[in-house]
């Protein structure tokens, strides 16, 4: 019984620990409101920029949960408390691991659009198309079209 409640303290203390080390960086730029639904421009610029995404702690969670999981299977008595905080820990780091190399750093389109009514809006994304600078576009829920 106490076993039980030393491998929950521990999950419990991993995963606020780890939680606090997410990030929420924003990752793109979108001054579209709802009201803008669907917005007509002109592109002035389009430059190619790289985008680090942060991790959101979910790997780590996860991985401290699976590593506490196989590290109690381990041992018995203070052994397998410790086995249990190691494997969090290192599942943890593992799982952390894992997710930044999912969400590896990656190029975007960073399109630069002057709107008729004289406002400006950037907006990332994945390609081009057949956008160039001085193209007619309509925004799209944040996304650029050519029309």
């Amino acid at each position: 019984m106490k076993a039980t409640h030393t491998l929950s303290a521990a999950m419990v203390a991993v995963s606020l620990l780890t939680a606090g080390c997410a990030s929420n960086a924003p990752t793109s730029t979108n001054y579209s409101t709802q009201a803008d639904a669907a917005t007509y421009g002109t592109i002035e610029n389009i430059q190619v920029v790289r985008v680090d995404p942060a991790t959101s702690g979910a790997g780590a969670v996860a991985g401290g949960l699976l590593g506490a999981l196989v590290g109690n299977q381990i041992g018995s008595g203070s052994g397998r408390t410790a086995a249990t905080a190691a494997g969090a820990i290192g599942g943890a780091v593992a799982g952390n691991q894992i997710e930044s190399n999912r969400n590896a750093p990656h190029d975007v389109y960073q399109i630069t659009v002057r709107l008729d009514n004289g406002d400006y809006r950037t907006v990332n994304q994945d390609s081009a198309y057949d956008l160039r600078s001085g193209s007619r576009v309509r925004l799209v829920d944040g996304r650029v079209y050519r029309y």
